[in-house]
């Protein structure tokens, strides 16, 4: 499988998919839209908002024997689209970092973060157990206990995104 990254209108992402699968159904290449959902604490209250994980990008799979060139006017003519990633004139697969983040939130987390479970040990020091945060331990760059998350720092295309992920409090890893 290849993957492809590319651009649209920030906070139009899922309507762009919608655009683009009325306008040209021939386009049958799977599209990710990775989000994540977090809670938030306004005047006592709690509440869950979902938000985007890459905003303004949007990833599309196509199988090994497909050239995603032969629909490139397909995506480009579709209202809110701004570029392919790396550029319209070079439209190549994702590799290396890049992919192996996307592919993270692809494969391993689904369609919507949720939180992650975590320990704190007798240092501070997080331990993810399960959850979106498994594997990205190395990019936390901030962790505020009280709302309990944590801000990562994701790479994409020479873009850096802080992001916050929730997590939830498993309890005080024992020293053995």
């Amino acid at each position: 499988m290849n993957y492809y990254a590319l651009q649209v209108k920030t906070r139009s992402e899922e309507k762009y998919i919608k655009l683009l699968r009325a306008v040209h159904p021939e386009v049958g290449f799977p599209i990710y839209f990775p989000k994540r959902k977090i809670d938030i604490r306004r005047g006592g209250l709690v509440s869950q908002s979902t938000s985007a994980v890459f905003p303004g990008y949007l990833f599309v799979e196509v199988d090994e024997g497909e050239d995603i060139r032969r629909h490139q006017w397909a995506f480009r003519r579709t209202d809110g689209f701004f570029r392919f990633l790396k550029s319209n004139q070079d439209i190549c697969p994702m590799a290396d970092r890049d992919l192996e983040v996307a592919l993270h939130f692809i494969k391993n987390v689904g369609p919507v973060a949720g939180k992650s479970r975590v320990y704190f040990n007798e240092d501070s020091r997080n331990v993810v157990v399960e959850g979106p945060l498994m594997g990205l331990e190395g990019r936390i760059i901030k962790v505020d206990k009280r709302k309990r998350r944590a801000k990562i720092k994701l790479d994409l295309y020479n873009d850096s995104f802080s992001i916050d992920l929730g997590f939830e409090v498993i309890g005080a890893l024992e020293r053995r």
